[in-house]
């Protein structure tokens, strides 16, 4: 709701929002673009006039803005239908389903047309890194979609998706899920057939080869055609139309895949992300491309530089050494795929998991064996209290007691706890430098990330667009640049807090290959105790995770610091690579007394 209310606004709409307990990131994302939200529901909130109502899934017929609404006669419309009629009418619309990784494969594909400079529009449940905003109108002929298999509203029983007018599809998988919506899978595979039925003969469905039930409803259903993928071992063979082979972890933290159509070689890809389903998921992301008519070479580079999602192993911060990340895994299967990609790209480390039993389907006993053989593959695993148990009868509701104790049982130290307190005293007693906390929830697990850090001590994580006022005063304090530092570039900054607040930043201006390490500053007060070092340090195992391979800064009075620290050394401002020298960043910074140095990763 919050990225449709965004392109409404970009497209002129006055736009205003009803919501309880708007939370990070996208509370922020709202409030960049001026969109006012109202907080809690009330018919008072309707008193500014709008035309038309757009109603969220969750709202029922007796809502008492739906109620206020219609006492207004005013028309409600579903999100779905909306985007349909609004944005994707006139356009090769690109749609992602499945139960697994759709926003990941609608972000993946979105980077890569946008980095092949298709100018392509979006619609993504999250926020992908190193972009803005979850969704774009775009001026090229092609439209990106996450296809939702939720319903639309209240008056819309059929899944979101429905209303997508399909080109080009993708199905990443197909499992049970949405317990609250779905009697049984037969009914989750009914919707999904009537989605590939949607898609005209000359269209295109790339859908999971290991994904048998979605093989064989592409199989008897689709009447486009119909491209599939896989991974293999080396010595293994498929039918897929595209696979992908010789997947090796890099050192860097990256990965390195080959990835074949019919049989042919296709290209050489290297990747941030880490875990066969998230390699899976980029083959989709290539398949879709390709049709598209983007090169290898296009694609390798869009590939190369795409860094991930809030939200999908998210590194939240890092603090005495620990990192915390957030993940919104709320199924069984995501739990486990996600575990097993920590597992390869933070090798010889601890995984601990902290899980809150909070979407519709968590919270009821359906998984709850499977729930208890995933969080088993964590090496320590908390069990979170089940949110709002009021709303699922009690003979469905999941035990997180029994959760706790039955992941104990599979032979992995697990504890349940009510209270987020409990969870932060716990995990500060347990944790050393190294180790790696995932929290995973569908929600914002009452700030649990935040609150962890703060209690460790000394976080570095990423800036938020809250930050963007302090980062620009301590930068003027210092006399150091702030040319773009805006809300539209918060997640390319890192700041450090300590008990006092605010202390410190620095950012990273990402070009492919190449980056800037910039605005190196430290509060006067809180000099001397190692700060300015924790966050260079920080910043460039970001850019090596990034895929970078030169590093370059600029300085007046720190060319010292930075080559006995971090080996840096001085270059000749000219040998900079040309995507550096021309950006608006290296050419402020270059003056007179300045001193152009370079890291090479």
């Amino acid at each position: 709701m919050g990225a449709l209310a965004g392109m409404l606004k970009r497209k002129g709409h006055d736009v205003r929002g009803s919501d309880s307990g708007v939370y990070p990131p996208m509370s922020e994302q709202l409030f960049a673009l001026e969109i006012e939200v109202f907080d809690g529901y009330h018919p008072a909130n309707l008193n500014w006039g709008p035309d038309v109502v757009i109603v969220g899934n969750t709202c029922s017929k007796n809502h008492i803005e739906v109620v206020a609404a219609q006492e207004k006669n005013i028309e409600l419309h579903s999100l779905p239908d909306t985007l349909g009629k609004q944005f994707l009418a006139g356009s090769h619309s690109i749609v992602v389903t499945g139960t697994h990784g759709k926003t990941t494969t609608t972000s993946m594909i979105t980077h890569i047309l946008r980095h092949a400079e298709t100018d392509p529009g979006w619609f993504i449940g999250g926020i992908p890194l190193g972009m803005s905003h979850g969704f774009g109108l775009g001026n090229g002929e092609t439209f990106v979609v996450e296809g939702d298999e939720y319903d639309s509203a209240f008056f819309d029983k059929g899944s979101k998706f429905l209303h997508y007018s399909p080109n080009t599809a993708v199905m990443t998988s197909l499992e049970f899920d949405h317990a609250d919506i779905f009697d049984s899978f037969e009914d989750i595979q009914a919707t999904f057939r009537k989605f590939i039925e949607l898609i005209p003969q000359t269209g295109l469905l790339v859908v999971s080869h290991a994904a048998s039930a979605a093989m064989e409803l592409a199989g008897s259903h689709a009447g486009c055609t119909v491209e599939s993928y896989a991974i293999v071992e080396d010595d293994e063979t498929s039918d897929a139309t595209w696979v992908a082979k010789e997947i090796t972890q890099l050192k860097n933290g990256r990965c390195s895949f080959s990835a074949h159509r019919n049989g042919q070689f296709f290209e050489q890809f290297e990747t941030l992300m880490v875990g066969n389903h998230n390699i899976q998921n980029m083959l989709a992301a290539i398949a879709v491309c390709a049709s598209r008519g983007l090169t290898p070479k296009q694609i390798k580079t869009g590939v190369s530089t795409f860094a991930g999602i809030r939200r999908r192993q998210e590194i939240r911060g890092i603090a005495q050494g620990v990192y915390v990340l957030d993940d919104y895994a709320h199924h069984p299967t995501a739990i486990r795929e996600t575990i097993g990609a920590l597992r390869n790209r933070f090798s010889r480390r601890r995984i601990v998991v902290a899980f809150e039993p909070r979407s519709a389907t968590s919270r009821r006993n359906v998984f709850q064996d499977a729930f208890g053989e995933a969080l088993a593959h964590a090496d320590v695993a908390i069990v979170g209290k089940l949110h709002a148990p009021d709303k699922i009868p009690e003979e469905e509701r999941l035990d997180p007691n029994k959760l706790a104790t039955d992941i104990h049982q599979r032979g992995t130290k697990a504890q349940h706890f009510t209270e987020t307190e409990d969870i932060v005293e716990y995990l500060v007693d347990q944790v050393v430098p190294g180790d790696v906390v995932a929290i995973m929830s569908s929600g914002a697990f009452d700030g649990l990330h935040e609150k962890l850090l703060y209690a460790l001590g000394d976080a570095v994580m990423p800036a938020r667009i809250r930050d963007i006022p302090p980062i620009k005063k301590i930068l003027s304090d210092l006399d150091l640049l702030t040319i773009g530092v805006s809300t539209e570039s918060a997640d390319r900054f890192l700041v450090l807090r300590n008990e006092t607040g605010f202390v410190g930043c620095v950012g990273l201006e990402v070009f492919g290959e190449d980056a800037i390490l910039r605005s190196l500053a430290v509060k006067k007060s809180a000099r001397g105790v190692g700060y300015g070092w924790l966050l260079a340090d920080t910043i460039i195992a970001e850019a090596k995770h990034r895929g970078v391979k030169q590093l370059y800064l600029v300085t007046q009075t720190a060319k010292d610091y930075f080559a006995e620290k971090h080996g840096f050394r001085i270059i000749e401002a000219a040998t900079a690579s040309p995507a550096v020298r021309e950006s608006d960043i290296f050419q402020a910074e270059m003056c007179a007394d300045a001193t152009a140095m370079r890291l090479d990763l």
